[in-house]
């Protein structure tokens, strides 16, 4: 992919989220703390997978 085609779609990307944020901000609030709590269980998963393998 061209450098200038990376950039623009970065900068649509980056300027989407903006808008989306400023629209709706209770809802973005939503995502972010829906996006924690999957990372958060997909961390647990991996040390409870490790755990139960090494013990």
């Amino acid at each position: 992919m061209p450098a200038k085609a990376k950039t623009f779609l970065i900068w649509l990307v980056v300027i989407f989220v903006i808008y989306a944020i400023v629209k709706s901000p209770d809802r973005s609030a939503e995502i972010v703390g829906s996006l924690g709590q999957i990372a958060l269980n997909a961390f647990k998963s991996i040390g409870q997978f490790l755990g139960n393998l090494l013990g």
